[in-house]
Formats: structure tokens, C-alpha cells, sequence
């Protein structure tokens, strides 16, 4: 699924640093650089690769810079858990060819297939994707060789992008199922080898799976493990949780979130809705997280965040992200694994500049920012950066199981265990007892907000209502709206389970 999130503060992209590991491993490292980087040198070591994602604040998301063709062209792409193919920009698209901004022209890359002896058109015009606030890509499905980390894998199926509006492409790693050629035609059998699958047929890793390690908002450095799972980048035990199918068919990530809970120095509080439990979807193409209404209110009303109608967002004063208040979400039941969220994964920037402020209200002069959980109105919903920051995620598409732990933020350390073979458990994870608990609606009651006031106090002077009437001034101000993809998802999806 593909994200944007208001502008932040400058552009960050890859380079490339090298690692260790074991044998059936492919790494990609997380650098955040406030220069471009020329990211062409890389190398493999045994059966272990890596490569470089950024975290591009100012699209939003994480980006990896590869190689297609022959001679290899250089893209840096979103790399995308809740989407399945890889698509690129063509050189000769529209939108590629405007005055290049920060937001404007194809900064990031464009691919020429006239320039590479081994591009092969595949699927003329059967490339179509479109995203939820109306952009798209459309053009061709070729095959043409894409290189990862020093490891090329040959003849991979691609999207070209010849008409479209989205200035960069991606590198989804979701279930080939969630391919946009299998929604398009409404055929299984429309599904091709995408890129985890075709890495464990070329033998770069021992299974379908990998562990997603993005570290915090403000560090240097995280990573995707494709094949493994390394031990010392969490902390406490990592669990494996069910994923669910939809319609009998696994298309995407979606687990059961079953509590939340909101800790401050001034207490605790469990939090309600009439959607728990609630179908949530790891994705780490969606910058912010996106929860049921009535939920979301709570937590802007724990917090102190305020609903702009002018922006169709939550605001909060930007000093929130030194308060002491944290969120703790639950998942499988009552016995399945946590993790906390502190305030300062939640807090981000509104604006590549100077911050807008709070022009009246409570919050009067004070610096505005983005708060990290939004609402949305309908299942399934998503859990995106702003809550993977905190976990440990590892995605299992054979077993179709998360393993999950609290991250172990900013550790130097590495202890990298490969798959044992295709099929295997995920290493050293430990399943969740009891989830079939996880289907089974808690009763509701009604938050005392003893939290809240612990949340606001050295950070925010008063606690208002959800949904206070604020101004902002707005010079400068930036904002991108969401654009998802939900192919074959819909509600009712724990029914009957």
C-alpha cells in the first residue's frame, strides 16, 4: 500500500554500508542520508546481500535504491509490504519530465527500457494500478534483470510506468496474490513469481519470508532481512500471531489487534471500540497508522490532539513528542504479544520548513504537527510506520504468520539466524497460545482518562476535547492525502472464524 504523509523536514536517501551474515540471508541496511548518494556499489558476501532503504520523510515511507537492465540503471523505490509488484517510472512518462522540485519530476529515478539489451515487454498495456486518492500507473509488464544488495535475479516481472502520476515507483514484497494483475483480471491464475518468491526459486534465500527492522523516527540505520531473523535487533520474546485470509485467500497482511491500552506517569487506561477486535494490516508503505473512528478519538482525546477539518487530520502541538505518555497495542488475544509506542514515534513534522503554529485556541503559538495515528472508517485498517518503528516485525508468507516483538531501538549488534529451509518455523519465536480467543468481542467501557493528564504535563499546558475548532497558520504548510490499496479486503473479516 502506498502512503504519502505531509512534508518533512528535507530529503533523505541511501547509501550503502556492508554486513555480515549467514548463508539463505539477502539485507537490506536503513541509512537516513540528508545528501543523495550514489548507492551502485553492491557486493555479496556468500549467500548473504544487502542493500540500502532510506527513510524518505519528505515522500513518506522507506526507499531502496536499485538496479535494472543491461547496462543497470539506478531507481530509488518505496519499498512496500502491502503491495506485490515492482513498478518503475518510464523516462519518457509525463510527470517524469516536469521541472524537477522536491515534490515535482521523478528525483528519484526513471527507468529506459530502450537503454537496456535485456528488457522484454511481457504483458503489453495488462500493468494497471490505482490508489485510493485517484493516482495511478499504467503501462507495460516486462521482465528485465533486477539486482538487490550485489545479487541479480533474472528475468523478474515488472511494471513500467507510461502514463501515470506518481513520481517514483516501488518494490512491494506482499503475497503475489495482492498483484495488480490479479485483481485487474479477477484470476488467480494471473499471479507471477514476484520478488520474495523469485529469491527463494534462485536460491538467494531458503524460504518465502522476511524481518522488517526500521528503527526509530530520528536514527541512522535499520533494515529488511529477507530469508532470516536477527535476535539482537528486539527485545524480550518474539511471538508468532496467525495472518488471516480473506475470502479463503491470503492477499495481505492482516492480524487481529485486540487491545490498546494508554500508560502516562498519571495512570492507565484500556481503550474501547466497537471494532475490536480489530483487522489491522502491517504495512510498511503506509506512514502513519489508521485506526476505527471511535478509537482514534480516544487516543486524540488521551493525547490531547485536536481533528483540523481545514486539514482532514489530527494535530498536536509539536513539543508532545517529549511526553512521557506511551501506547501499548495487543494483539491475538488476551495471552498474545505487546508493543509499546512512545509519544516520539507519533509526533512528526507538517511542513519541509518552518512549522505551521496554532494561529487560536488552547494551543496558541505553538508549533503544529502531524499526529501518527489518524482515523479511518472501514475495515481492514492499518498499522504503518508510525507503529512499525516499534516492532520487530517478521513476515512468513509460507507459514502465513508475523512474528513480532518490541524493537530493540538503535542496537549495534547483530546475530542474524536463516530460515532452515522452505516451510520452516520462524526462528527462535514462540506461538501465541490461545488465539482463538483473538476472534471474541470484549465488552465495552468507557475510558476514565486517568492517562491523559500524564501525557500533556510538561509537554501541553491543557487537555481539550477531540475535535476543538483550532486555526493554523498555514504559511508553508504542505499536506499529502492518503492513497491505499485494498485489493480483495473488505469488513467482517474475523466473522466466523
Amino acid at each position: 500500500m502506498k502512503c504519502s504523509i505531509a512534508g518533512a523536514a528535507g530529503s533523505l536517501f541511501a547509501a550503502v554500508v556492508l554486513a555480515s551474515a549467514g548463508n539463505g540471508v539477502v539485507l537490506w541496511d536503513i541509512q537516513k542520508r540528508h545528501v543523495a548518494q550514489d548507492p551502485s556499489k553492491l557486493q555479496r558476501r556468500g549467500s548473504t546481500y544487502e542493500e540500502i532503504i532510506s527513510n524518505e520523510e519528505a515522500r513518506g515511507g522507506y526507499f531502496a535504491t536499485c538496479r535494472l537492465g543491461t547496462p543497470s540503471q539506478s531507481l530509488t523505490l518505496q519499498l512496500d509490504t502491502g503491495s506485490s509488484d515492482i513498478w518503475v517510472p518510464d523516462s519518457s512518462a509525463a510527470v517524469c519530465r516536469e521541472t524537477e522540485t522536491d515534490f515535482g519530476g521523478c528525483s528519484l529515478g526513471t527507468f529506459n527500457p530502450n537503454k537496456s539489451s535485456t528488457f522484454d515487454v511481457v504483458g503489453p498495456g495488462e500493468f494497471d494500478i490505482s490508489y485510493v486518492d485517484g493516482s495511478s500507473s499504467k503501462g507495460d509488464y516486462f521482465t528485465d534483470d533486477f539486482e538487490i544488495g550485489g545479487a541479480t535475479v533474472q528475468n523478474m516481472t515488472m511494471g513500467l510506468g507510461i502514463t501515470t502520476d506518481i513520481t517514483y515507483g516501488l518494490v512491494g514484497v506482499g503475497y503475489a496474490m495482492n498483484e495488480a494483475i490479479v485483481g485487474n483480471t479477477q484470476s488467480t491464475s494471473s499471479a507471477y513469481p514476484n520478488l520474495p518468491v523469485n529469491m527463494m526459486d534462485e536460491g538467494l534465500i531458503n524460504t518465502i519470508a522476511y524481518s522488517l527492522w526500521l528503527n526509530d523516527l530520528d536514527s541512522s540505520a535499520g533494515n529488511i532481512l529477507f530469508g532470516g531473523v536477527d535476535t539482537e535487533k528486539y527485545v524480550g520474546d518474539l511471538t508468532s500471531i496467525k495472518i488471516y485470509p480473506t475470502n479463503k485467500v491470503f492477499t495481505s497482511f492482516l492480524v487481529a489487534m485486540t487491545s490498546l491500552e494508554a500508560s502516562s506517569p498519571s495512570g492507565n487506561d484500556n481503550l474501547t471500540s466497537r471494532a475490536f477486535p480489530i483487522p489491522v494490516v502491517l504495512d510498511s508503505g503506509t506512514t502513519l497508522s489508521y485506526l476505527p473512528t471511535d478509537l482514534a478519538k480516544e487516543v486524540w482525546k488521551e493525547v490531547g490532539a485536536i481533528y483540523s477539518q481545514q486539514f482532514q487530520l489530527a494535530v498536536i502541538p509539536c513539543d508532545m513528542a517529549n511526553s512521557k505518555g506511551y501506547f501499548t497495542f495487543g494483539f491475538a488475544g488476551p495471552d498474545g504479544p505487546r508493543i509499546k509506542v512512545r509519544m516520539d514515534e507519533l509526533v512528526l513534522d507538517l511542513t519541509s520548513g518552518r512549522p505551521p503554529t496554532f494561529k487560536t485556541g488552547i494551543y496558541a503559538g505553538q508549533d503544529a504537527c502531524e499526529f501518527g495515528i489518524q482515523n479511518f472508517t472501514s475495515a481492514p485498517y492499518l498499522l504503518g510506520d508510525t507503529f512499525l518503528r516499534s516492532a520487530y516485525v517478521v513476515y512468513d508468507l509460507v507459514n502465513n504468520e508475523i512474528g513480532i516483538a518490541q524493537t530493540d531501538f538503535n542496537s549495534t549488534k547483530s546475530n542474524i539466524i536463516a530460515f532452515a529451509s522452505n516451510g520452516a518455523q520462524i526462528p527462535t519465536a514462540t506461538i501465541a497460545p490461545n488465539q482463538n480467543e483473538a476472534t471474541q468481542r470484549p465488552s465495552m467501557t468507557s475510558p476514565a482518562y486517568d492517562a491523559s493528564a500524564g501525557f500533556t504535563n510538561g509537554s501541553a499546558t491543557n487537555n481539550p476535547a477531540p475535535g476543538m475548532p483550532t486555526a493554523l497558520e498555514t504559511s508553508q504548510i504542505f499536506v499529502l492525502g492518503i492513497s491505499t490499496t485494498f485489493a480483495m479486503l473488505g469488513s467482517g473479516i474475523f466473522l466466523g472464524l
